[in-house]
């Protein structure tokens, strides 16, 4: 290697050769605009899902569409490879290490992961119980038995922290990270909960009071990145809280309802601002009573001051 070649990185630098004008357009005191560096993220992940889209179309083909194990599995493994790739690419020209984009690989994780777990199961109950005790949620029948119950089930929950990875880290993972540098931690987080919120529009029997719950969801995520300093706990109560949901309560997630395998025959029924009506239990006022609730609870037991000790990244707003 040529010892006078710029290292990775070096390029995406500011240099006193340049011209003032176009140092100030493109880069900050440190290095590449906030701005400039989510529009080549973004790109090198259309890139990626395009390229490996292409190479699961056939898998997609032998699923039946919705929301079925196979079907959301595989969806989601291109959105992984996507989103994992891109930040890749981007810590390769920051000079930086993947982990500082939300998802350290540490020990630590796997506790954070698991008191993710018991948040989401718990808000999922507590969200249900609710709805159950103003009369709006029976559980029906079961639909599976015996051995099947625990297949179905581990089934669901791998499928589900493939939707929590994904979610999580593509909307509040490299995202989050670079738009914080350029605005701050919580406009980022505002604007990034409220696309989260929307997209759900998307899905069938989805709704505006469905995709706000949604986004208030994604901004209590972001409060625990925030004081974790990892997404590791959202990680987990993402997918637990989906798996609350479709399996184990069998209940319509942001407007999908299970094609199969789900635990019963569950009904809601009652008023859309008790049930959420199509959108399921997130469209209910009280997904947002107890979005709250978690919010309060969880500044409490990871208080700001024992918990943020790491520097912001630079930001483009103070840099000059």
């Amino acid at each position: 290697m040529n010892p006078d070649s710029p290292k990775p990185g070096e390029i995406f630098t500011p240099q006193k050769s340049r011209p003032d004008l176009l140092t100030r357009v493109f880069f900050n005191s440190q290095e590449l605009r906030a701005g400039w560096r989510l529009i080549l993220y973004l790109l090198v992940v259309v890139i990626l899902a395009v390229l490996l889209g292409q190479v699961v179309t056939q898998l997609w083909k032998s699923f039946s569409p919705g929301l079925t194990p196979g079907y959301v599995f595989v969806g989601d493994l291109v959105g992984i490879g996507a989103v994992f790739g891109g930040a890749l690419v981007m810590s390769f020209i920051e000079s930086r290490a993947p982990g500082v984009y939300g998802l350290p690989l540490r020990f630590a994780p796997l506790r954070r992961f698991l008191q993710g777990v018991l948040w989401g199961l718990a808000e999922a109950a507590v969200l249900v119980a609710l709805i159950s005790a103003w009369g709006g949620y029976s559980f029906g029948g079961f639909v599976v038995q015996g051995g099947a119950v625990v297949r179905w089930g581990v089934l669901w929950a791998v499928v589900f922290l493939a939707v929590g990875l994904f979610e999580e880290f593509g909307y509040r993972g490299y995202l989050q990270f670079t738009l914080s540098s350029g605005i701050g931690f919580w406009p980022a987080a505002v604007l990034l909960s409220a696309i989260f919120g929307g997209r759900h529009l998307s899905n069938p029997g989805e709704g505006w009071v469905g995709a706000s719950g949604a986004g208030l969801i994604g901004l209590f995520y972001c409060l625990t990145l925030r004081r974790t300093g990892s997404l590791w706990f959202a990680v987990g109560a993402h997918a637990a809280f989906d798996w609350g949901e479709t399996f184990l309560f069998s209940v319509p997630n942001s407007g999908l309802v299970a094609n199969q395998g789900h635990l019963s025959n569950a009904t809601l029924h009652g008023p859309a601002w008790l049930t959420g009506g199509t959108v399921g239990p997130e469209g209910s006022v009280f997904c947002f009573l107890t979005t709250g609730l978690m919010s309060v609870v969880f500044s409490w037991v990871y208080p700001a001051k024992r918990l943020e000790g790491q520097p912001a990244p630079p930001s483009d707003a103070t840099a000059h």
